[in-house]
């Protein structure tokens, strides 16, 4: 392959090249011009390839350099001082056209993909919006509903005013968990909830979040287990309060979608020196694969009209989600239909 057919010459091999052909072509006419005289055409051919090779290199260095400097201020966000030109125009070794190639390749890629985060962020605000109007308008219409059939004469009705009273109140209950729940993740996401750590068994809370959800889990026949080998007390260091958030939202959630007479069994492992991983566990209908990677959304239900008969917010995993990200750590889920729910999370551990 000849040096006219690559597509890599570099500035420095164009310059010696031209220089050369310029600086023969001048010899051999300076040959003919002044027959016998032979160290006259030498001194052309020395001084023509100098005085060209250096002209046509350092045109063609600012050339190239200027329009690398434009692709950069093009790319780049940040400017450089005075200083920061000086030194890289005159100490660093200016970049090849490859090198300028990889960053040009590599600033595309980034806005390539901070574009489709952008379309991801867009198609997801739309969803929570959606949702969130949803989610609002159901108790709203509700608690509408039996006022106005209130205000409208059922109110003097002894049979139906306290009834739709206590409705309208249920609803409002509702409304409130949900603006209460909506605080909280903000509050998360924000930073604005410092996470306090401290050593603590985290079987112990387990036992105090079933203490709290017994009467919920009697009501639908409900057992509330620990997983046979994991009673060894294990100490974890987190947040308690927000932890005991943590189960106390997993462990109701056992209870609200399992079946009667089933079971919520939480186990405590120990993953490592570091690490402490707990999991509750249900023997309920199981979540469809498909919903798995977004369970932990922001008002996505698996399945929407058996959550709606049995309530909540919808924000529940969401906020397990957050508490347990702002520890560092991680949540996982795993489930099948006909078989039940596993979530999971882990702790560091703590110094017992």
């Amino acid at each position: 392959m000849s040096f006219l057919d690559t597509k890599n010459a570099s500035p420095r091999l164009l310059s010696t090249i031209t220089a050369l052909i310029i600086s023969s072509v001048n010899a051999v006419m300076s040959l003919f011009l002044a027959w016998g005289q032979w160290y006259i055409p030498l001194i052309v051919f020395g001084t023509t390839f100098v005085i060209i090779y250096w002209i046509y290199n350092y045109t063609l260095q600012r050339f190239i350099y200027r329009k690398i400097k434009l692709i950069y201020k093009f790319i780049y966000q940040t400017k450089a001082t005075k200083k920061e030109e000086f030194f890289y125009e005159n100490i660093l070794p200016q970049k090849s056209l490859e090198e300028v190639n990889m960053d040009v390749q590599k600033w595309a890629a980034q806005k390539r993909d901070e574009i489709e985060m952008l379309r991801a962020n867009e198609q997801f605000r739309k969803e929570f919006l959606m949702n969130l109007a949803h989610e609002l308008r159901t108790p709203i219409f509700a608690v509408q509903g039996y006022i106005d059939t209130l205000a409208g004469g059922a109110i003097h009705d002894e049979n139906v005013n306290l009834k739709f009273l206590n409705n309208a109140a249920r609803g409002i209950d509702r409304l409130v968990s949900l603006v209460d729940d909506l605080d909280e993740i903000s509050k998360l996401e924000s930073g604005r909830i410092p996470i306090i750590q401290e050593s603590f068994v985290i079987q112990e809370l387990v036992k105090d979040v079933y203490d709290e959800m017994a009467l919920r889990a009697k009501e639908k026949g409900i057992e509330l287990l620990l997983k046979k080998g994991t009673e060894r007390p294990l100490t974890v260091y987190a947040d308690k309060p927000k932890i005991r958030q943590v189960l106390a939202n997993l462990v109701e959630n056992a209870i609200k979608y399992g079946n009667e007479g089933g079971q919520v069994t939480s186990g405590c492992y120990e993953m490592d020196e570091k690490t402490i991983y707990i999991e509750v566990s249900d023997n309920g209908p199981g979540i469809a694969e498909e919903h798995l990677p977004r369970i932990f959304e922001r008002f996505y239900r698996a399945d929407r009209s058996r959550a709606r008969n049995i309530g909540g917010t919808g924000l529940g995993l969401a906020i397990v989600k957050h508490i347990v990200e702002a520890h560092g750590q991680t949540v996982t889920v795993r489930s099948k239909l006909g078989v039940g729910s596993s979530f999971g999370f882990t702790l560091e551990r703590g110094k017992e």
